[in-house]
């Protein structure tokens, strides 16, 4: 086979897990865009599938497992290579390796970079292919309005249940120029909203440049004249500064939302998870944040039934979530993973009792919710259109305060023609289930 062969085949990838895999795969679709490979939507189509897997806890796991086994189905038909990529390769190489020997290759998050060489490796060839910086380097996967701006890959907080540490290693911020080249080639692209992520955004910098420089990126990045929207995914409770909480409340191209996992409110049980935070410090923070500007948003994610949770401190967190009324909130239950301290702890709790209290927990916010969305009946905002719902014309939207695929839309019906990725001024007008409805102003 020739190189220019090799470049005719199709490359589908499955990318798996959070927006962080995501941009990893959408820096891999670069490189192999720049090579030349014809890149397919189509798995079934596919000459070489590439699986980016995520392992972050046992259903994650088995989802990955499942779409390699799927990819390596179609090796009987068109399909010629499975490459896996992603946290499965890490946590679990040498099990993964034994149990799925049609893989051609694994390749670690560390190897990314050089997965056109691998590539043709497979075929015995070797172009010496070297990549040209062409910022922002990747293939936005997203509606081209919005994009996911990972600042920083691993994890320094040890959290008693979490994998994290184990798989991408010691937290490692990007530095600041990279990032700041990358958001200019997004926005060139058509991108107003950059969604920064990370496991800690909070943390950013820390390690090189020796202290916390979020708020510094943040106003770099507000320089950028296109850029409409700046959102923060992940701030750790223990890192939210007055000087970010004023940088959020004030910087009109900030969003007014703020996304930080507590993850409990019991002071044992956050001592157990080896959280850094306490219920007392949790309080501050959040009457802090809503002091600022009574308009910001509050996301947080929850574990339930770890272990030793009594009834006593489950029924703590649910009086904490009827009183200080977040936004928004993913409860998850918790999974017992390898290669963390949480996998040894005495008094795990049966599945049963962990799912009674996931669905407790769901219903309590869902009313928090339903009463939160009332509040907006009748407010004025902006939003940013993502897409119209055929034959209806009903157009589906985002407030600031909402981020993509996990937080309330806004459904305006109109006979207006609206342009996804534009911004539109609304009135809200009723509540549809979890999700708002809105007319143009």
């Amino acid at each position: 086979m020739t190189l220019d062969e090799l470049k005719q085949k199709k490359v589908g990838i499955i990318s798996l897990g959070c927006d962080k895999n995501r941009v990893d795969t959408e820096h891999i679709l670069g490189l192999l865009t720049q090579y030349g490979f014809v890149i397919t939507n189509s798995i079934e189509e596919a000459n070489i599938i590439i699986v980016n897997t995520c392992s972050f806890i046992h259903d994650a796991k088995e989802e990955s497992i499942e779409a390699i086994l799927e990819s390596i189905s179609y090796k009987t038909q068109i399909c010629e290579k499975v490459i896996v990529i992603g946290c499965l390769t890490t946590r679990s190489l040498a099990e993964t390796k034994a149990e799925l020997p049609l893989v051609d290759a694994f390749v670690k998050i560390k190897d990314n970079k050089n997965i056109i060489k691998i590539i043709e490796g497979l075929y015995s060839l070797d172009s010496g292919f070297k990549p040209v910086n062409l910022p922002p380097n990747r293939i936005v996967s997203t509606p081209r309005h919005y994009a996911y701006l990972k600042i920083s890959d691993g994890c320094n907080n040890a959290c008693a249940y979490c994998t994290i540490p184990a798989i991408k290693g010691k937290y490692k911020s990007e530095t600041m120029e990279d990032l700041l080249e990358e958001a200019r080639g997004l926005v060139d692209l058509g991108v107003k909203e950059l969604i920064l992520v990370a496991q800690d955004v909070t943390r950013y910098g820390l390690d090189i440049y020796k202290t916390p420089k979020l708020v510094e990126l943040i106003k770099e990045l507000t320089k950028i004249e296109k850029l409409e929207w700046i959102r923060l995914h992940y701030c750790y409770p223990e890192m939210v500064s007055d000087e970010l909480i004023a940088e959020i409340a004030t910087n009109d191209k900030v969003c007014k939302y703020i996304d930080i996992p507590l993850q409990h409110i019991n002071d044992k049980v956050l001592a157990n998870m080896n959280r850094k935070s306490t219920r007392s410090k949790v309080i501050t923070l959040i009457n802090k944040i809503r002091s600022a500007n009574p308009n910001i948003a509050i996301r947080s994610t929850f574990i339930v039934g770890f272990p030793g949770e009594t009834h006593k401190q489950f029924k703590e967190l649910c009086n904490f979530l009827i009183e200080y009324k977040l936004n928004y909130v993913g409860f998850f239950t918790y999974s017992k993973e390898e290669r963390t301290v949480a996998y040894n702890m005495k008094k795990q709790l049966p599945k049963a009792v962990k799912n009674a209290r996931l669905k407790k927990v769901q219903k309590l916010q869902s009313k928090v919710l339903e009463a939160h969305n009332l509040q907006q009946i009748g407010k004025k905002c902006i939003v940013l259109c993502e897409s119209v719902i055929e034959p209806a014309k009903y157009y589906v939207s985002r407030r600031e305060q909402n981020s993509p695929e996990v937080d309330t839309l806004v459904y305006i019906k109109t006979d207006r023609i609206l342009k996804p990725g534009e911004f539109y001024k609304i009135k809200i007008t009723n509540i549809i289930g979890y999700d708002l409805e809105g007319e143009l102003l």
